[in-house]
């Protein structure tokens, strides 16, 4: 049994071409282990976004491969590749993205029923419960804090029971305290449920969750860390941030 989630093989990714081409990924080859919670981290235009966009086959890149949890994504034709986002792949975005009208059980039922599936009851509560809003099933968006919605929008990303899931500054719009409980809670999925989590950050709070840091700098992996504390990660980023260019 393969022991990584998700296997990135000297990714490339570049936009445009000729003159105006523009590198956004060069030959990144990474490997993110089965059950670990892996932060990335980087300077502007690092490259971050599209990595975590081609990691989770939502960007096709240029050229190397991406595999995951043994299927090579570049190898897949749109459908197929779309079928595998819905059913193993998971996303939490800094946008809650939740639809208003519905209520908590209804958006977090939302994958499911999108995919063709009758939601069953006791698996939508059961992803509920996980988060810590077993009891706010029927209350809608506007009935709950931001960081409740965002415990929704993971509960959501759960109910597939995904490979992996991938969080793009999941923590970006919450204050301190709430920021804390939602990347407890990744922990926690880490440690107890062998969850494996990938997240772009830009808070080294937030990165000190995680079992590894990696930095990118102008595309490509630059170095790691690994079970930073916030101060070590926050002193590599301005490292990074005051190299020149």
């Amino acid at each position: 049994m393969n022991t990584n989630t998700v296997e990135l093989h000297s990714v490339s990714r570049t936009y445009g071409s000729g003159d105006s081409a523009v590198t956004a990924l060069d030959k990144v080859s990474l490997f993110f282990p089965r059950g670990s919670f892996t932060a990335v981290m980087g300077p502007s235009g690092s490259g971050k976004s599209t990595l975590l966009q081609c990691a989770a086959g939502l960007d096709r890149p240029t050229s190397g491969s991406v595999i995951v949890d043994g299927t090579d994504l570049t190898e897949l034709n749109e459908t197929k590749l779309t079928l595998l986002r819905r059913e193993r792949i998971g996303f939490v975005f800094q946008a809650f993205n939740l639809l208003p009208s519905l209520t908590a059980e209804q958006n977090v039922a939302l994958p499911l029923r999108l995919a063709g599936r009758r939601p069953p009851k006791a698996r939508v509560h059961e992803a509920l419960s996980r988060v810590g809003l077993g009891d706010r099933a029927r209350h809608r968006p506007s009935e709950m804090s931001g960081g409740q919605q965002q415990r929704v929008a993971l509960a959501r990303a759960l109910i597939t029971r995904p490979d992996v899931l991938f969080g793009d500054e999941p923590t970006g719009a919450l204050d301190s305290s709430t920021s804390r409980e939602v990347l407890g809670l990744f922990r926690t999925m880490v440690d107890t449920e062998k969850q494996t989590v990938i997240m772009v950050t830009h808070d080294p709070v937030a990165a000190s969750y995680a079992d590894r840091v990696i930095f990118l700098v102008d595309g490509r992996v630059h170095d790691e860390l690994g079970s930073p504390s916030a101060e070590q990660v926050a002193a590599h980023m301005t490292r990074l941030e005051a190299a020149p260019c």
